[in-house]
């Protein structure tokens, strides 16, 4: 039996997971931030090493998918050259960092996410799942974002810590952001929090230090393809992009000195000049009314062993015939949108159960339903 067989938690860099199509291996770039070197280095590593596909994730991370196990060494040695992982997997494991986008070298962002990055290893052993985001730009932006613990501004431009699941957070002093989110966490494993897995399912009282009672700034718009303060902005249609195309575009673009990555599956490409050519819309989403944005869907079968049925290519179809948010789900998981969607697909034993306003496996409204069917019911047939 293969040693990355076992399924269960959050795949990383240093231990991978078994998927239909291979490895699975998960990238957390420092910053959400690659350098140009590093994405053609990641480009590269991905075509040689694994099946030359790209996923972003809803944490800002990337996945390269379809690793031989034979492979797997020489890509860690490829991503540690690159500077894209931790030599040590404990801190790489840890480092579920998610950041604001926005940030600037200086700002409370950089300056919070950089310390926590900086004392990893006093954080405790945490759940594979359990995430951290730093969004302290002047307003939120992370709010929708899956994350457990936040550090975030409030209205009265005060940042505040908040775990997930509460809506109000406590006022922190500048200086001791970290400490109190490093606090945070060890109280969460203390108090039983492993059990529950997750801090919004966490229904223990926060100790009296943390619990407060400053809601957080409305969040703002998150980032749409177009122009923006760094550059130019992409989307990933399902958060998948072809390595080969990403380099292609890279290299017919010199002045792009680096790419961010958010959690909306939109990349920012940072230049200070103006992109003279515009990516192939096969392989980006360059319009921001598209209805692609709007659409959640997984891998699907045969690439996931726990979907069974297709997920994309259905959901390419359907999208423009849908109002609202479209969620295509492979199994009752829901790997690619935890929320509700306003519909939401999900796979059983090889046909798909159809919901209104529901998350991944939730009650359907009609069950046992083919492709044609749903297609028909959207008048997308």
């Amino acid at each position: 039996m293969s040693a990355f067989e076992v399924k269960g938690w959050c795949p990383d860099a240093w231990r991978p997971m078994m998927a239909g199509d291979g490895l699975l291996v998960r990238v957390r770039p420092p910053l959400g931030r690659l350098t140009r070197t590093q994405v053609l280095g990641l480009c590269e590593a991905t075509t040689r090493h694994g099946n030359g596909q790209i996923d972003a994730t809803t944490r800002a991370n990337l996945q390269i998918r379809g690793v031989r196990e034979d492979s797997w060494r020489p890509l860690i040695d490829a991503l540690l050259a690159l500077g894209l992982i931790d030599p040590n997997p404990t801190r790489e494991a840890r480092a579920n960092i998610l950041v604001a986008p926005e940030w600037r070298a200086g700002d409370d962002t950089h300056r919070i996410a950089e310390e926590v990055r900086g004392r990893l290893s006093e954080l405790p052993h945490l759940p594979g799942k359990i995430g951290f985001a730093i969004d302290a730009g002047s307003t939120p932006t992370l709010q929708d974002a899956p994350a457990d613990f936040r550090i975030e501004r409030a209205v009265s431009g005060q940042l505040i810590l908040r775990a997930d699941g509460r809506v109000t957070g406590k006022p922190l002093s500048p200086g001791t952001e970290v400490d109190h989110l490093i606090a945070l966490a060890g109280w969460f494993v203390e108090s039983g929090g492993v059990v529950s897995g997750r801090m919004a399912r966490h229904h223990v009282p926060l100790p009296e230090w943390a619990a407060g009672t400053t809601p957080p700034a409305a969040s703002t718009a998150y980032v749409q393809p177009g122009m923006h303060a760094r550059g130019i902005a992409f989307g990933l249609p399902f958060g998948r992009v072809v390595a080969a195309a990403l380099a292609r575009f890279l290299r017919a673009e010199p002045a792009i000195d680096a790419i961010r990555l958010t959690p909306w599956r939109v990349m920012i490409c940072e230049t200070d000049a103006l992109v003279a050519n515009q990516p192939d819309p096969a392989d980006f989403i360059t319009d921001p009314s598209s209805s692609l944005l709007r659409t959640d869907a997984c891998v699907g079968a045969p690439a996931c062993p726990q979907a069974t049925v297709e997920t994309r290519g259905l959901a390419h179809r359907l999208a423009p015939h849908v109002a609202g948010r479209l969620h295509v789900s492979g199994c009752a998981k829901g790997c690619a949108r935890a929320a509700p969607a306003d519909v939401t697909l999900t796979g059983r034993e090889g046909r798909y159960d159809l919901a209104f306003g529901a998350r991944a496996g939730a009650p359907p409204s009609r069950a046992g339903l083919d492709a044609a069917q749903i297609l028909a019911h959207f008048g997308a047939a």
